[in-house]
């Protein structure tokens, strides 16, 4: 907020545009690693939009002044537990990069059968056919479990 309170300063509107457009951005992104510095920038950008929205006073405790000098509390209390919930989210994703880390060796989004089937009917301009189901346990592709991955191992002088 400015000096005056008349409304949010230049710089801070700014800052929640650039968090969360390079939020957006990363988010878009194959790489687990970049998808969660997505999800922090993005989380940062909307707990400072949320605060934004909220009365700029003094510390909302009752006996300490007059309620109308208050700030507006529910927005602190939103942006709060809008930091708990990106926290477990962080977590969360970290523990799926690092598994995929160690498993593959990289941790990029690899297509699965579906998208690569969405992809050739997009290309032919073609809708989906049902999945009627009747097929044995081992001849249904969609259900073919390709094993895990093979950790590809960097060599130094970039042999392979």
């Amino acid at each position: 907020m400015t000096a005056d309170g008349a409304g949010p300063s230049v710089v801070l509107v700014l800052a929640i545009g650039v968090l969360a457009a390079s939020g957006v951005t990363l988010l878009l992104e194959r790489s687990l690693t970049r998808i969660l510095l997505g999800v922090i920038l993005l989380g940062n950008g909307v707990n400072l939009l949320i605060l934004l929205g909220g009365r700029s006073g003094s510390a909302p405790v009752v006996g300490t002044g007059a309620v109308e000098d208050f700030s507006d509390p529910l927005p602190q209390a939103m942006v709060l537990t809008a930091i708990v919930i990106t926290f477990g989210l962080t977590a969360f994703l970290a523990a799926v990069a690092y598994r995929s880390w160690y498993l593959t060796g990289d941790d990029e989004v690899q297509d699965d059968l579906e998208d690569r089937q969405v992809i050739r009917l997009a290309e032919r301009n073609e809708v989906a056919s049902r999945d009627l189901g009747g097929e044995g346990p081992n001849d249904d592709p969609e259900q073919v479990d390709p094993g895990p991955a093979r950790r590809r191992l960097r060599r130094p002088g970039g042999e392979q």
